[in-house]
């Protein structure tokens, strides 16, 4: 195969829609499964919790592994390890497990995400850079999204309907059969370009080293810590409101076992991602500074979280939920290029990770607890809490947007600075996807 940035941007685009696919065959019934299974609200969310535990304890060794043996041995091994654990998932629900089961599943299953997490980006904007690809990263993060989308509005609308006419267990079964459909599709498809791993050496230096690394050229550069701060209060509210919402919305219907309906949540979401990535370009061009945009999004996406809750009308909070998947849609182009923006290629997936494990991070605290609020006052009052929540990250991306970076701007930074980053320094080379997630 030739490499271009047209090939390697139509490779990046068939994982993004066959992973999405793959994984959102569940996103429609996965509160209403571990509710089947015996569990509680507390117990359910919790063991979403356990699964974001999962992604914060493994998504930096993770993107270790992708900076050390590569990006493509990443993906390969995400596919493997989500296709098992989803098979000892519906396993647990067969046999009505005890809770300490599902929290070590939904450990294993943030193993197998974070594998991708961080991994398959780094992948793209390397071998972009590497075939002298000129456009707008934005551009190219938008259409994944597009696709992305139309993988979840077709995964989430096929399992619903799928569980509704057999059983709970069957789209999970099915989506172990896609993800190894996918290993086959990464296998050939999906090399290295314009990264060389390393190999060499002895593992647990290099990791170190890595870890240093990540700290230098993120942590320590204002730009990305302030944006990475933000993470937890948007990625552990959305996680929670993305589920929470199947059964608020079967409450509003009133039929309990219409699991079409709670499919729609994650089809309404898919659609908003289509045309969320749609819009991406046209909304940059809107703003002078990509912070700007992610404000705006931000702020109207919490109060839209705040009035599903305020809301008890089916129809209204559909609209509503459009409306909170387009503002979550159009800023996640936006931030993924800003973000890509400030930092080196060399740690670019180990940094990636570290930005995922903060959301991550928020999901443990966010879901338990807000899952705890809808046992006792119900959904409604857990949505209002959710978007205060949501809203506590403004202030970080305000802090992110005061270091003036050149990334914010849209410029591409040309190349690590040789002294280390510094207050308001650009790292990294730019070179020119997904809804909250969940198991």
């Amino acid at each position: 195969m030739i490499n271009t940035p047209r090939t390697v941007t139509r490779t990046y685009y068939v994982l993004a829609l066959g992973n999405t696919l793959a994984a959102s065959l569940i996103w429609g019934i996965n509160t209403i499964f571990l509710l089947d299974a015996g569990l509680s609200n507390l117990e359910a969310f919790a063991a979403n919790a356990f699964f974001t535990a999962g992604m914060v304890l493994f998504e930096v060794p993770t993107g270790i592994v992708a900076d050390m043996w590569g990006r493509r041995v990443s993906f390969l091994l995400g596919t493997i390890t989500l296709a098992a654990t989803t098979g000892l998932y519906v396993l647990l629900w067969h046999l009505h497990a005890p809770f300490w089961q599902w929290a070590v599943v939904s450990l294993l299953l943030g193993l197998g995400f974070t594998f991708f997490s961080g991994a398959t980006e780094a992948w793209l904007v390397d071998a972009l850079a590497a075939t002298g690809f000129t456009g707008a990263l934005e551009a190219v993060f938008a259409r994944a999204q597009v696709l992305a989308g139309v993988g979840m509005l077709g995964g989430s609308i096929a399992g619903g309907y799928i569980a509704q006419v057999t059983n709970l267990g069957v789209p999970f079964v099915v989506r172990a059969v896609v993800l190894a459909v996918m290993f086959g599709l990464a296998f050939v498809l999906m090399r290295d370009i314009g990264f060389t791993p390393r190999r060499g050496g002895r593992p647990l230096t290099e990791m170190r080293k890595l870890m240093t690394d990540s700290i230098d050229y993120g942590w320590r550069i204002p730009a990305v810590k302030y944006l990475m701060l933000a993470a937890p209060f948007t990625g552990g509210a959305s996680i929670y409101i993305f589920y929470a919402l199947q059964p608020h919305l079967l409450d509003l219907y009133g039929d309990p076992h219409a699991y079409g309906i709670a499919g729609l949540v994650a089809a309404i979401i898919a659609g908003a991602q289509i045309v969320g990535g749609l819009l991406t370009p046209r909304i940059r061009t809107l703003f002078r500074l990509r912070t700007s945009a992610l404000l705006f999004a931000d702020g109207l996406g919490a109060v839209a979280v705040i009035l599903i809750g305020a809301i008890a009308n089916f129809w209204v909070v559909l609209g509503l939920i459009v409306a909170w998947g387009l503002f979550f849609a159009a800023s996640t182009p936006i931030r993924q290029a800003y973000l890509n923006g400030l930092i080196p290629s060399q740690q670019r997936a180990t940094i990636l990770s570290f930005d995922s494990l903060m959301g991550s991070t928020g999901g443990i605290v966010a879901q338990p607890a807000l899952g705890r609020a809808a046992d006792v006052w119900g959904y409604p009052t857990s949505f209002v809490l959710g978007g205060v929540v949501s809203a506590f990250a403004l202030p970080f991306v305000l802090r992110s947007r005061a270091e003036h970076a050149a990334a914010d701007h849209g410029e591409e930074p040309g190349s690590v600075p040789a002294t280390g980053p510094g207050p308001g320094a650009v790292a990294g080379s730019e070179p020119g996807v997904e809804p909250p997630s969940g198991n």
